[in-house]
C-alpha cells in the first residue's frame, strides 16, 4: 500500500533532520535478514545512540536536496533498499555497529557512508572506520597514558619507603 503524500513529507522531514544532526551516516543492504535479526541489530544500534532507518531512496533523495552540504553528493550508490544509519555524537559507532552485528549475520552488507560534509566513502572505508576504537576507548587510552608517569613515579617515591619498612621488619624478626 502506498504512502500518503502527508507521511511521505513527514518521513522526507525526518530523514532531512537525520543527515543534519548525523555526523557519519552509513548505508547497508539488509536484503536477507529476518525479523529476529532486524530487531537485534535495533536493538544493538539503541544501545549505542545510532538511529535505523529504513526509506525509499527516492525519499532520501529528496531530503538530501533539502540540504545544501547534500545537493551535489553522488546518488549512485542508492541502488536497492537500504538501511541508513546516523549517529548525531559519534562518527564512527554507525559503523561499529553494523560492522559487529554484520560479523554474525553474513546478510547485511557495507555499501557506503556519507559523511557530514556530503562526501561517498566507500566499503574499504567504512571498513577502516568500523575498526577505529570509539570515542569511550579513546578517552579510556588518553587517560591511561596521562596517569603511567604519575603512577610510576609514586611506584618509585613509596619503592624506598617499602624496601626501609622490609629492613625494620627483618631486623625486628631477627631479634
Amino acid at each position: 500500500m502506498a504512502l500518503q503524500r502527508s507521511k511521505k513529507e513527514e518521513q522526507v522531514a525526518e530523514i532531512s533532520e537525520l543527515f543534519k544532526n548525523s555526523k557519519l551516516t552509513v548505508l547497508a543492504n539488509y536484503s536477507g535478514l529476518g525479523v529476529k535479526q532486524m530487531q537485534e541489530l535495533r536493538k544493538n544500534a539503541k544501545e549505542n545512540q545510532t538511529k535505523l532507518k529504513v526509506v525509499k531512496n527516492r525519499l532520501v533523495m529528496k531530503a538530501m536536496d533539502q540540504i545544501d552540504t547534500y545537493k551535489d553528493t553522488d546518488r549512485s550508490i542508492f541502488k536497492e533498499q537500504l538501511l541508513f544509519a546516523f549517529n548525531s555524537d559519534d562518527e564512527v559507532a554507525p559503523a561499529q555497529v553494523l560492522a559487529g552485528f554484520a560479523k554474525k549475520n553474513k546478510d547485511l552488507e557495507f555499501v557506503g557512508a556519507i559523511t557530514a560534509e556530503g562526501e561517498i566513502l566507500s566499503v574499504d572505508e567504512v571498513k577502516y572506520l568500523a575498526g577505529l576504537p570509539s570515542k569511550d576507548q579513546l578517552r579510556g587510552q588518553l587517560v591511561g597514558t596521562l596517569s603511567a608517569p604519575l603512577s610510576g613515579f609514586v611506584n618509585v617515591l613509596s619503592g624506598n619507603i617499602r624496601g626501609f619498612v622490609n629492613v625494620l621488619s627483618a631486623r625486628a624478626e631477627s631479634l
